[in-house]
């Protein structure tokens, strides 16, 4: 199968895909190894149910009811996107006799709607409202399945850990805070063997994102208007909006408010200049001179001295990339990730940053075997030279392309023994090590 996330590629016979896959879970449950025609998502989410504790003839508990349950929703982030999520899936539900389903961070279903008939097939297994639909309740499913990875998903058939959701079919995708990058639950579809198609697992992403940019537009606007946001992915020289108004930096100033905007205890004098010149002979004069230009152009009381700090908190991109990875967020980390940050700087501690972020991101990925991710890291600007990443693609979706592009990358890194080629992640990742004095951890 050559993208692991579709649960039946266009031309399948759904009918043989379901023997197989009932014989790879016999053997599964029966001796704990997965044949091999299991995707890769499958054999995974299959182990972590086991280890678990789930049990292939179990079934979902209902945690929540009543007043509980009404409650809980109502308070609920993804409530805000309820009106959403009905306009966009709720008649497709319906003409195709499909369930619309929303659960939880904690695999907890908060709404189940659509077609009375299927409605009621499905609460014989309790996928109801209040019921818990995570994988360490029940085992491989799309929702809890969506939710654990962090990631769109379908799950086919007897692809179900539990045996008797095996006659379902489901698709789900996450679905973000759009300020922090936190999973807030999961968007799913859930009918017959006709969701098992490239299209329902693309339609429930689409939905997911345009749940984000709803609950983007219904954030506070006083929230906005206070919050000081710096820019400095991908590009030479950040940008901070402050106030309403929007500031272009100098690639000097950027630095200095990367690091300041990482340590809002401050830095002293002697820290900033260790952390931003390579060359010991700069004089703490010349780093005065530029902060003396830095508060001018701020010109809102925002950089303070003493030690220097800001005065307000800053959120920026690049503390964004780190929550989502920190949070195992990485489709979100991977959409906040505009590139190396400050590509062209020089300064040793955001030298050290800008690897240190590149790097675990690019380790998230190639962990996560996703190949539309690797795909899109392979093919960025910062990416394309990137061998360990268009290994792990070609993995996981070998086609001629990606071959192709494999054996060039190889061939052009290939090189006498001793010499290191540049590590990826964008400009300036290959410097001039620090001196002694100067390599203060930042």
């Amino acid at each position: 199968m050559t993208d692991p996330w579709v649960a039946l590629e266009p031309g399948a016979d759904p009918v043989e895909r379901v023997r197989t896959l009932r014989r790879a879970h016999e053997t599964f449950t029966e001796a704990g190894t997965v044949p091999r025609p299991v995707r890769s998502v499958v054999a995974e989410s299959w182990r972590r149910s086991a280890r678990a504790g789930v049990a292939p003839d179990g079934t979902a508990t209902v945690e929540l009811t009543d007043g509980d349950l009404g409650s809980y929703r109502a308070e609920h982030p993804l409530a805000a996107v309820m009106p959403l999520f009905r306009e966009l899936m709720g008649t497709f539900a319906a003409d195709g006799k499909h369930l619309l389903a929303v659960c939880d961070e904690q695999g907890r279903l908060l709404w189940v709607e659509g077609h009375p008939t299927t409605r009621r097939q499905a609460g014989r297994m309790n996928f109801v409202p209040g019921a818990r639909w995570s994988e360490t309740a029940v085992g491989t499913n799309a929702p809890g399945t969506a939710v654990a990875v962090d990631r769109p998903v379908q799950v086919f058939a007897a692809e179900h850990f539990i045996r008797r959701v095996q006659p379902w079919t489901c698709a789900a995708a996450p679905v973000h805070d759009p300020r922090t990058g936190r999973v807030l639950g999961a968007i799913d579809i859930t009918g017959g063997d006709g969701l098992a198609h490239p299209h329902s697992l693309g339609f429930v992403q689409a939905v997911a994102r345009a749940a984000e940019s709803q609950l983007a537009l219904l954030a506070p606007p006083e929230a906005a208007a206070d919050t000081v946001e710096l820019t400095a992915l991908g590009r030479d020289e950040a940008q901070l909006v402050a106030g309403g108004r929007k500031v272009g930096l100098s690639r000097r100033h950027s630095e200095i408010l990367v690091l300041l905007s990482r340590h809002p205890e401050g830095l002293t004098g002697d820290e900033l200049l260790c952390a931003l010149y390579e060359d010991e002979s700069v004089t703490p004069v010349t780093l005065r001179a530029e902060l003396t230009r830095l508060r001018r152009l701020l010109d809102s009381g925002l950089l303070a001295s003493r030690p220097y700090r800001l005065t307000a908190p800053v959120e920026s991109d690049v503390a964004v990339v780190e929550r989502r990875l920190g949070s195992g967020a990485i489709t979100g980390a991977m959409t906040a990730y505009a590139g190396p940050l400050l590509p062209g700087s020089v300064a040793p501690a955001v030298v050290r940053l800008r690897r240190r972020l590149a790097d675990g991101l690019r380790t998230a990925l190639i962990a996560r075997r996703d190949p539309d991710l690797l795909a899109d890291w392979a093919r960025a600007p910062w990416g394309e030279d990137d061998l360990d990443v268009w290994r792990a693609l070609a993995a996981v979706r070998p086609t001629a392309a990606v071959r192709a592009r494999l054996d060039e990358v190889e061939s052009e890194q290939a090189a006498p023994a001793g010499w290191m080629p540049p590590r990826p992640g964008g400009r300036g990742l290959a410097h001039t090590p620090a001196t002694s004095s100067q390599r203060t951890r930042l």
